[in-house]
């Protein structure tokens, strides 16, 4: 008796062990959970198995990484909104991948990055990048970038070029200066869409993102990624402006119900 007591308190504490994990990483593979907590992999998919079915752990659609669910979130602190909008969007990219056939990618700010935090790269037959899931954009040289900073609060705004020109990356040196950036992110305001046209960061591809919005406020941005030799950017903004925009606006409904 005493020694079955025992191993389920030991499983509950691996178990609530796994799940502050996954909170604190924000997104994160089986494999990063088994390295970090020094547990066996299959300990870690049977205790995932379980907090699934519980509904606090969801593994992503479109990847084989794990975030945690609103009803998680709610515990604490946190990753609530963010966590659902990655939820939310796995379904509509299927639905509307088929039709785009481009990749599409669901982005999140992070540290003076946009992170990718859904994305159909690894099963769109035009995409040339793979493994694009936690990918982090830099913000000045990407569209989600660009449209992140153009969309969030003025104050959010401030704190995040500063963060950018203390890192000082030589390659954002041409789009921080101040009445340059002033005039783009003006320009994306105006639009409701960023662009990224073949330029140095990926210089294959080209880009176009649009803001989700929940509650007033960005949260995330969806893009489309296409080579540049296929689409030209008027091309690319015929084909998918309208649905790029429809994805967002579906998930700020299902956000703000």
């Amino acid at each position: 008796m005493e020694k079955r007591r025992s191993e389920s308190v030991r499983a509950l504490r691996r178990g609530l062990d796994v799940l502050k994990f996954v909170n604190r990483s924000g997104v994160c593979k089986v494999a990063d959970i088994a390295s970090g907590l020094d547990i066996p992999r299959s300990t870690v998919y049977r205790l995932l198995e379980t907090l699934e079915e519980e509904g606090y752990i969801a593994f992503s659609p479109t990847s084989k990484r794990v975030r945690v669910t609103r009803l998680a979130a709610s515990l604490g602190d946190g990753y609530a909104t963010k966590s659902e909008v990655c939820q939310l969007a796995g379904p509509l990219f299927a639905r509307y991948s088929q039709k785009l056939v481009w990749p599409l990618d669901l982005s999140t700010y992070e540290d003076a990055a946009m992170v990718i935090q859904e994305t159909t790269h690894g099963r769109s037959p035009l995409s040339i990048d793979r493994g694009m899931s936690g990918f982090r954009l830099p913000m000045l040289r990407t569209s989600p970038g660009r449209c992140y900073l153009a969309h969030c609060p003025p104050e959010e705004r401030s704190l995040i070029i500063e963060h950018i020109r203390r890192i000082d990356d030589p390659m954002d040196s041409e789009f921080i200066s101040g009445q340059a950036l002033t005039a783009t992110l003006r320009e994306i305001q105006k639009d409701g869409l960023a662009s990224r046209v073949g330029e140095a960061f990926q210089s294959k591809t080209s880009s176009i993102a649009v803001p989700v919005f929940s509650s007033g406020r960005i949260i995330a941005c969806v893009s489309m990624v296409w080579t540049r030799e296929a689409l030209t950017l008027r091309q690319a903004l015929l084909l998918a402006r309208d649905d790029l925009k429809d994805i967002a606006h579906q998930l700020q409904q299902a956000l703000d119900q």
